[in-house]
């Protein structure tokens, strides 16, 4: 286990090991080495901004600073960087796109970690995913002093059926149109994810509008529940992949806070799920906190299983500069 490695690993030995190795913010010679890097570890990691078409789009920017690790010869062996962009600065949260590194070296970690906090001007916290099974990444950033915030739960469906639901009358389904809806979909968003840990960061009708240009974006995966000509009700189905087979990552999900507990929720999920029957997809899946157990019993009932679990990490960036 990483402490006995941690406390067996005495501090000449870590300093030696450091003088093998230097950390500098990326720079556009090591681009490459570092989309790489992040392919070559992101199912060793949290990888929900790691897909092919984030790494694509990555540039060196303000809006995510990166650090790298290089040992003597000039190999890329670590890499921490974070995403700090309008949104996640509304929040005073940046999170994490990678950090991690193939030397099992806290000075190393804490360097990289030291380096980016450098960038937290605006910023209160920054944040992590981590998978469950991953241990030892989890015991290190108790020892970099992040701290545990809260669980979420990936869930799938394996078996699809196109499922029958029926809207009561006065209430009607209809496809997100752009250039129309973006806001009646950030207000909805909005109010359900108020008090749900992690989401509580408003998003913008031109947040919601970047939705529609996405690479994953599905014509007509974008459902709205309207009482009246009042939208109460959100889903999103988008094109994703789940153990090396097409499926339907369905999310943002939710219903404005009055009209929850009433039935609702389950017909915006079968919509979804009829959907991706309808697109050929025969497996779903979604994500849920931990805490939220009125939306996981929800899924459990129809037919979604848990498969993976991750935990989140926070690292309090004033405090850090209150002790520096």
């Amino acid at each position: 286990m990483i402490w006995s490695f941690f406390n067996s690993f005495d501090r000449e030995g870590r300093s030696r090991m450091m003088k093998d190795m230097s950390v500098e913010a990326l720079g556009m010679e090591k681009l490459g080495e570092f989309l790489d890097y992040c392919r070559k570890h992101r199912k060793d990691v949290d990888d929900s901004f790691l897909y092919e078409e984030d790494l694509r789009d990555f540039a060196i920017h303000e809006d995510h600073p990166t650090y790298i690790a290089l040992n003597s010869a000039g190999d890329l062996v670590g890499a921490a960087s974070l995403i700090k962009d309008a949104y996640h600065r509304k929040g005073r949260r940046g999170r994490f796109r990678i950090f991690h590194t193939e030397a099992e070296d806290l000075t190393l970690y804490e360097q990289l970690l030291k380096s980016i906090v450098r960038h937290g001007e605006g910023l209160d916290q920054l944040f992590i995913f981590v998978p469950t099974l991953q241990v030892r990444a989890m015991e290190l950033l108790e020892r970099l002093d992040f701290k545990l915030e809260r669980y979420a739960f990936i869930l799938a469906h394996h078996d699809l059926e196109k499922p029958a639901f029926r809207v009561p009358g006065g209430y009607r389904l209809e496809a997100f149109q752009a250039g129309r809806d973006e806001e009646a979909w950030a207000k909805v968003r909005n109010a359900a994810f108020a008090k749900l840990k992690g989401n509580e960061t408003p998003v913008t009708p031109e947040m919601v509008g970047q939705m529609a240009a996405e690479d994953d974006y599905l014509e007509g995966g974008m459902l709205m529940l309207y009482h009246g000509d009042r939208a109460v009700g959100i889903v999103r189905g988008a094109d994703d992949e789940f153990e090396g087979a097409p499926t339907m990552n369905i999310g943002p999900f939710g219903l404005l806070p009055e009209y929850q507990g009433k039935g609702l929720g389950r017909i915006l999920l079968r919509a979804a799920m009829a959907f991706a029957v309808e697109r050929g997809y025969s497996q779903a899946v979604l994500c849920v906190n931990a805490e939220n157990d009125r939306a996981k019993n929800l899924y459990l009932q129809e037919g979604f299983r848990q498969v993976e679990a991750a935990a989140n990490f926070r690292y309090d960036i004033v405090k850090s500069l209150m002790t520096d």
